[in-house]
């Protein structure tokens, strides 16, 4: 062992830190291995079937909000395409110039709002940015003002006529920092974005995901375009003891190619999606009394 008094010490000291601060942040945290072993399992026998190609790149995080513990880390800080989850962090511009004075949150805008994010509709989601002064303005809002949520967000386009929006880029690990921070309502008119991706519609972590009861509350965004299926929120387990057990899932799928079918491809990404949320259901029934 060296010895404290060394001059090399210090040296080799902040190397060690260093080399520690640029780990990835699954070989940072302990993770919980059960749950993430189930899911890279299941993955992989999908790959050995042809059901996920080669092409193809995901990524999970599952947070379990009662613990404290992140249970998933799987190719989290990947930059992948963001499709319309990148909506909810356009709500989070919009609400943090409303805070600042500088636009009105009002029956109109709340209608866009909803329709941003409740039926994605695109051109509700480019008012919506344009009242924050379009892609670039709107990046650099973010990133000034919420850094560490945006860490590898990329917000570059208005969603086309056609919805093929392939360059607005995110990471599940941004989208966790985010969905943390909205849920401990760190985020300006956090209640408010919570009540519009809690609005009915068909996600892909409650809906049709058989193993999860019914009635559980979802706060979600999907995302999807012929190269990427996903899915962000969080979901509300009721226990038997009446108490609620908060947890956060994110995956995303990405194909390096656009399917020729789009909805052949859509619909088996999204049954993935539903099943890594049964298996997630399962266990965190297994940690408490659900």
């Amino acid at each position: 062992m060296m010895n404290r008094q060394s001059p090399l010490f210090p040296f080799v000291s902040a190397c060690l830190i260093l080399s520690f601060l640029f780990l990835p942040a699954q070989m940072q945290a302990a993770i919980d291995s059960r749950l993430e072993s189930q899911i890279e399992s299941y993955i992989r026998g999908l790959r050995s079937r042809g059901a996920i190609r080669s092409n193809e790149r995901t990524a999970w995080v599952v947070y379990d909000f009662t613990s404290g513990k992140k249970l998933v880390s799987i190719n989290e800080n990947t930059s992948l395409q963001a499709a319309s989850m990148i909506k909810p962090y356009l709500a989070l511009a919009f609400f943090h110039q409303v805070e600042a004075g500088k636009i009105i949150y009002g029956s109109t805008s709340r209608r866009h709002m909803e329709l941003m994010i409740q039926k994605s509709n695109n051109e509700s989601t480019n008012w919506v940015m344009r009242q924050t002064g379009g892609p670039a303005a709107t990046q650099a809002l973010l990133k000034r003002h919420y850094p560490s949520l945006c860490q590898q967000i990329s917000l570059v386009e208005y969603i086309p006529s056609n919805g093929r929006t392939y360059r607005n880029r995110g990471s599940a690990a941004d989208y966790a920092r985010f969905l943390d921070a909205l849920w401990k309502g760190q985020l300006p008119q956090s209640k408010e974005i919570l009540r519009v991706m809690a609005l009915p519609g068909i996600d892909r972590l409650y809906h049709d995901a058989k193993l999860v009861p019914q009635g559980t509350r979802v706060y979600n965004k999907t995302g999807s375009t012929a190269m990427c299926c996903g899915d962000m929120g969080i979901l509300v387990a009721r226990g038997r003891n009446g108490r609620t057990y908060p947890y956060m899932l994110i995956g995303i799928i990405e194909s390096g190619s656009r399917s020729t079918s789009y909805s052949s491809w859509i619909s088996h990404r999204a049954d993935v999606i539903r099943e890594v949320s049964n298996l997630t259901y399962l266990d965190m029934k297994k940690r408490y009394r659900l």
